[in-house]
């Protein structure tokens, strides 16, 4: 509970919802899906190195990829695993919660490490600039809980060391490329888009 928000309620990850089965309902042509690469090849190791709260994981995994998520902040962590946990004990969601692997840690140190994935997701806490539109409740707890993410521009670099075929990032639409890296290709939402970076030696060229 954020007791400095009184108006806000206890902070609580669902996986499962009716927004969440939406967009794991819309399947893999869906742009978080097409971003990584699941319409191409059905299985795929994810590491989502800002799992934040765990939704695009949580997606990703029950359309099929393996997903291992990395969360350095520690109230963060302990939400995704009580997430998880629920998650696993239901029949109709137990396969995916399979897939899914949660560590608590600095995700540059993973992806320095020996460690490979087909594919490395990236979604950095994007600046808040003025108070006008702020985000939803969950999102500005999160903003305070983890900041502005300013080795983001430092994981890119990694994540194109320890990835097979490619790496994804999340940026707003309006947003400059993340440390000025011009990507491969884009996917472009309404409200978000996904910029490819495809690593010279990936079987994605």
């Amino acid at each position: 509970m954020a007791r400095h928000h009184p108006d806000y309620k206890p902070l609580t990850l669902a996986w499962t919802g009716a927004s969440q089965r939406r967009r794991i309902a819309a399947g893999r042509k869906q742009l978080l899906a097409r971003a990584v690469g699941l319409h191409k090849t059905d299985s795929l190791s994810v590491l989502d190195a800002t799992a934040g709260l765990g939704r695009d994981a949580f997606t990703l995994a029950a359309l099929g990829a393996t997903v291992t998520l990395v969360e350095r902040q520690p109230l963060l962590a302990a939400l995704l695993r009580d997430a998880w946990q629920r998650t696993a004990t239901d029949p109709v969601w137990q396969k995916a919660a399979a897939r899914m692997q949660i560590i608590e840690g600095d995700a540059a140190a993973l992806l320095a490490g020996p460690a490979r994935w087909d594919v490395v997701h990236l979604d950095p806490m994007y600046p808040h600039r003025g108070k006008q539109a702020l985000p939803q409740k969950e999102m500005q707890l999160l903003r305070e809980l983890c900041g502005h993410d300013d080795d983001a521009a430092e994981l890119l670099d990694l994540a194109l060391g320890a990835c097979r075929r490619r790496v994804v990032v999340k940026r707003p639409l309006s947003a400059p490329f993340l440390a000025g890296h011009r990507p491969d290709f884009q996917l472009r939402g309404t409200q978000a888009r996904y910029d490819v970076y495809i690593p010279p030696s990936s079987a994605d060229r």
